[in-house]
């Protein structure tokens, strides 16, 4: 007598393992062909074929299901979905669902959608409350610090929490959360911590017991990508190529793992010289699926360097189009870091690779088709540096500034008041020696920021401390006002407080007088200062880059010192009866006839000679005063010889 299928599924499903997945999906199966379909049976195919890793089978075996499989199946269905790319409407499902299981999906949607504000928040919602399983507490941690550490490669490390960006004992235990500790101190460019972060990853990976020595490699691979990444960019490239040539490419077990680290290996090698060579070898790495796509910062960045090793093949026309094409669909300004890159390499493409005025005289044109770029611009000022023309520089960046302030969009003030923008400015008019400009663009700025819900804090800093430099009232207020509104953000900052005390303390010094003992006192800052010494050394000015002058400076009195240099002459200038030591004649170069020891033959050359000032007879002469007052005139004196006879006509 046969048996009962649903009671072998039932038996099989009491006593499986996860090793069990094969046989579960042939029970289901069976119980499926043999009886009425059950929503258990159904339910458990679909869960074995997730087990299975076939996604694509789950979601035909769901839509065959029906609805009432689908509203059992919700948590499988967008998880399947998820893993097929789906992300949209995975997205859908999972979004405001209170289970615990579609929280965690919903969460790692979210991180592969690169909306990692929301995975952050996901995550965190879901450690504080009690782990359902055992390992999720583990699980968490790890999912939370890895959305952590690519909200600062998205430069959104300001809404990351401070006390999670330091990382704690409990993360330096396991390999998996050093490791993302590691990424986000290389996002923020702590490059030093991350690479002992880095080795504190690999060293207990490798120490693990539990993992094969096959399953060790794949996970230490990732691990020795950054680490050889790391060492490039503090440029250790000796340790960089040595750690590079241990890792094989093609072992890396994740594709995009695998791309990064054939990228990081050109930049890194010193063998690919030809340039066609390494653009083959950049081109070999096979097409990445959807759902294996890179994230946004790193697919930009492979780009940038496929554009790179363009120009340097001399593809100078193509990258000029390709570029061009993708900035004119980009909103315009902007201070994108993509789009501005792509600008230097369009910059680049129409100038050949060329520095100098004639690059300079290649890309200004463009400059009139797009007047509002804010990477060519920052290209053109960049050029003007390096021929030396800081005139030129403040002038294109002030006439940019103009444009945007003109412009009613808030998008175009944001980029006008750009902190990256507002530095440039300050920097270009400290090179001038322009004062005044400084403290009025900081104070700009910051006015401009303070009326944002996240203002830039750097920023604010700077602003508040230019103003602090002067004397009046009102920009003492105003810097009072700045530290004030930073020491609401953080009540921490001491430079907020010291900032806060300074503004005050001459106008109200009642006001700041309970912020005095959060500062160090001033006997222990000034404890290790010689005053006599800096007296006695004076006060150092720092000088300021100006326009160079045309004109030859006066000797000063070393110079005066100085014997004159002796020329060479050349030998085509040396006369044929020259005698070295004799002197020559100082008078050689002027005409015969203008020298002291010229002599003219004849009559008339003799009487010429006797009418010259030098050595000639000096003639009389007399003054007369002409009629009405007009002036005098010198005429010569009359002699007494007899008058010549004139001829008459014969």
């Amino acid at each position: 007598m046969a048996s009962n299928p649903t009671a072998t599924l039932t038996s099989l499903l009491r006593g499986s393992t996860i090793e069990d997945h094969e046989e579960v999906l042939k029970a289901a199966n069976a119980v499926l062909k043999s009886s009425k379909p059950s929503s258990d049976a159904l339910h458990t195919r679909v869960v074995a074929l997730l087990k299975l890793d076939r996604f694509d089978d789950a979601l035909r075996a769901l839509d065959d299901g029906g609805d009432k499989l689908a509203e059992q199946c919700v948590l499988e269905k967008a998880y399947a979905l998820y893993k097929t790319g789906q992300l949209a409407e995975a997205e859908r499902l999972a979004s405001g669902a209170k289970k615990r299981g579609l929280k965690h999906v919903a969460a790692q949607v979210a991180y592969r959608a690169e909306k990692f504000e929301d995975a952050a928040r996901i995550y965190q919602e879901l450690s504080s409350q009690s782990a359902a399983i055992e390992g999720e507490e583990n699980d968490l941690r790890i999912n939370s610090s890895a959305a952590d550490a690519q909200l600062e490669w998205q430069d959104n490390g300001d809404k990351v929490e401070p006390g999670r960006k330091k990382p704690s004992r409990e993360d330096l235990e396991a390999f998996e959360t050093s490791y993302n500790a590691a990424c986000g101190c290389i996002a923020r460019g702590d490059l030093g911590p991350g690479s002992v972060l880095l080795k504190r990853a690999r060293d207990l990976c490798e120490a693990l017991d539990e993992l094969s020595d096959e399953e060790k490699r794949a996970e230490v691979l990732p691990i020795m990508v950054q680490q050889a990444y790391v060492f490039t960019k503090l440029g250790k490239l000796e340790e960089a190529e040595a750690l590079q040539r241990m890792i094989n490419t093609a072992d890396v077990p994740e594709p995009p793992s695998r791309v990064v680290a054939q990228n990081n290996g050109l930049a890194v090698s010193a063998k690919h010289d030809n340039p066609f060579m390494t653009q083959r070898i950049f081109e070999s790495v096979p097409n990445l699926s959807p759902t294996e796509k890179l994230f946004g910062h790193q697919a930009s960045i492979l780009e940038r360097n496929r554009y790179i090793i363009d120009l340097q093949s001399q593809k100078y026309s193509g990258v000029a189009y390709s570029t061009a094409s993708i900035i004119s669909k980009s909103p315009s300004p902007t201070i994108s870091p993509y789009i501005s890159s792509l600008a230097v390499l369009n910059a680049a493409g129409h100038a050949k690779m060329g520095v100098g005025k004639a690059s300079l005289q290649a890309i200004l044109p463009i400059l009139e088709k797009r007047p509002k770029d804010v990477g060519l611009i920052l290209v053109i000022i960049q050029l003007y540096m390096i021929t030396n023309n800081l005139g030129p520089a403040i002038n294109l960046l002030e006439s940019l500034f103009k444009r945007l302030e003109q412009s009613t969009t808030p998008a175009d003030q944001d980029v006008r008041f750009a902190p990256g923008l507002v530095a440039l400015a300050v920097s270009l008019y400290q090179l001038s020696g322009r004062k005044a400009p400084i403290k009025t663009e900081l104070g700009t700025a910051a006015s401009h920021w303070r009326r944002k819900p996240k203002p830039s804090i750097p920023l604010l800093r700077a602003a508040g401390t230019a103003l602090l430099h002067s004397s009046t009232p009102e920009d003492l207020s105003a810097a009072g006002e700045i530290f004030s509104s930073l020491r609401k953000q953080d009540a921490s900052d001491r430079t907020a407080i010291a900032g806060y005390v300074a503004s005050y303390a001459r106008t109200n010094l009642a006001k700041v007088t309970p912020d005095l003992e959060k500062l160090t006192p001033v006997s222990r800052l000034v404890s290790g200062i010689n005053a006599a010494a800096l007296e006695d050394a004076g006060i150092p000015s720092l000088p300021t880059q100006s326009a160079a002058s045309k004109k030859r400076g006066a000797e000063t009195e070393k110079e005066k010192a100085l014997p004159p240099k002796k020329q060479k002459i050349r030998k085509s200038h040396m006369p044929k009866d020259f005698e070295e030591g004799r002197k020559m004649d100082p008078e050689r170069w002027l005409p015969l006839r203008d020298r002291s020891s010229y002599r003219p033959k004849g009559k008339k050359g003799k009487k010429k000679a006797m009418d010259l000032t030098q050595g000639g007879v000096v003639k009389d002469e007399e003054s007369l005063e002409l009629a009405g007052g007009a002036g005098t005139v010198r005429v010569e004196k009359a002699t007494g010889g007899k008058p010549k006879k004139k001829k008459g006509k014969k």
